[in-house]
């Protein structure tokens, strides 16, 4: 049982493979079967070190808002970052927030009077829960400082940490500046930072930049493109609806040996679909099909909205009950674009239905979901249901978000609640989402009153002239 407390989820997963079933997994190889049962044979220092590890980083987020920092455990603390980077756990592991939080420079001072010294890393940890929160300034910095201790100069890894950042953050002028000090120093792009870059331009729509970084990568003639590119290119240009591009594309990495993937064909799919090339869509289907490419709950999802958006509503209706005919469960996203397609087609029957369906399920449901019914009902005139669901969604743990607060602005202006709506957009300019909770149950009951109001009031023009 204590050997949960390191990664809870993946090692239950992996109990449970070797244990529940003989039969081997589609996604997995003797290999990764093998290292499933390796995860019971830590030694005592090991399982120590573990303990020791998640208590630093437990230790770090319960005194993240105290002063008093200096029982920390310094070398638990520096080895719980170096676990962060491997595990991606850099948000829990360090936390930058400068106002009431702890500071990344105090926990490292801390160290340094300890006589500890941060390895590569630990540095690259701390580099990469600074670029998480947002403080690009403060990542570049920690660059900069590790430049000056002996065996801790930036790699590749950490400048991969600095571009992917850059580009998720958009601030492509950066990348330029990142790039050439990585040549100065002698580092080469790897295959990882140029698929970064490739991806980042991609979805960003600047695909000039992107086909400079794809046109680098070959030309370096020691970064081959890989199933990551492929998709990330051809998903690229279908998204801004330059078909021509992506089917040329999608031969020439053919051509260089790639085969493409579930997700290759996912995204042809989509791109077929946005663009109203609905018998192109088919045929990818139907070649799937013929390659033995079954297609997963995803496929029936893209294929759903595509079909919902364009008011299909029958073909998108075929598509749902051919997805559960092949035991596929529908879940959060097939919902929310099946109830988005029968509100814009004014079917607030089978929203219901829908509803009812969700409600004698044990479907997960998310913010996007609630924001689309309460949207449905909204625009349906139906407050009191809309104020229904926006209470379920509380109960739920479902965190409403600017667009559930522009659903119920929306709302109330269309019933004449305009009192209501204007003190809620008021307040919401000044108030953060993560404190909306209290404000949704002061304006829940603000609507409740302005429609027992008007139950009392007389309707104008009710009854006879006289």
């Amino acid at each position: 049982m204590e050997l949960l407390l390191r990664n809870p989820t993946n090692l239950r997963l992996s109990s449970f493979k070797v244990e529940s079933s003989s039969k081997k997994s589609p996604d997995c190889d003797s290999n990764s079967q093998s290292q499933g049962l390796q995860f019971r044979k830590f030694s005592k220092k090991d399982l120590s070190r573990i303990l020791r590890t998640e208590a630093a980083i437990k230790a770090i987020e319960k005194k993240a808002n105290s002063s008093k920092y200096k029982n920390l455990w310094p070398k638990a603390v520096l080895e719980a970052l170096g676990d962060a980077i491997k595990q991606n756990r850099w948000e829990s592991a360090l936390k930058a927030n400068a106002s009431s939080q702890i500071k990344a420079s105090m926990l490292f001072e801390v160290m340094l009077c300890d006589g500890l010294r941060p390895t590569v890393d630990v540095y690259t940890a701390l580099v990469g829960a600074y670029a998480f929160n947002g403080l690009v300034d403060k990542a570049f910095s920690v660059v900069e400082d590790m430049k000056s201790v002996d065996n801790c100069k930036p790699d590749a890894f950490t400048y991969s940490i600095l571009v992917k950042y850059c580009i998720k953050l958009r601030h492509f002028d950066m990348i330029g500046l990142i790039l050439e000090e990585m040549s100065h120093l002698g580092i080469e792009c790897s295959t990882v930072i140029y698929n970064i870059l490739i991806d980042g331009y991609g979805k960003a729509k600047c695909l000039e930049s992107m086909e400079n970084s794809l046109t680098d990568m070959i030309q370096s003639g020691k970064c081959c493109p890989d199933i990551f590119t492929f998709n990330s290119v051809v998903g690229a240009y279908g998204g801004c609806g330059r078909i021509n591009e992506m089917e040329k594309w999608f031969d020439e990495f053919q051509l260089m040996g790639l085969k493409p993937d579930i997700m290759t064909y996912n995204i042809l799919i989509r791109s077929y679909g946005k663009s109203g090339l609905y018998q192109q869509m088919g045929s990818v289907m139907e070649f799937m099909k013929k390659r033995f490419f079954s297609p997963t709950i995803v496929t029936y999802n893209i294929v759903i909205e595509i079909f919902g958006k364009s008011g299909n509503i029958e073909k998108m209706d075929e598509m749902f009950l051919k997805m559960k005919h092949h035991g596929f469960k529908p879940n959060s996203i097939t919902y929310s674009s099946l109830v988005s397609a029968y509100s814009k087609a004014g079917l607030l029957g089978k929203v219901d239905s829908i509803l009812r369906q969700v409600e004698n399920s044990d479907v997960v449901l998310d913010t996007p979901f609630f924001n689309c019914i309460i949207n449905a009902y909204g625009n349906a005139g139906d407050v009191e249901k809309m104020m229904e669901l926006l209470m379920a969604m509380e109960g739920c743990g479902c965190k409403p978000d600017n667009v559930t607060f522009a659903t119920i602005i929306q709302a109330c202006r269309a019933q004449g609640m305009y009192g209501v709506a204007q003190n809620l957009e008021n307040n919401m300019t000044h108030a953060k989402i993560t404190s909306a909770g209290g404000l949704l149950s002061v304006y829940l009951t603000a609507i409740q009153l302005e429609l027992k109001k008007e139950q009392t009031i007389p309707l104008i023009g009710n009854g006879s002239f006289g």
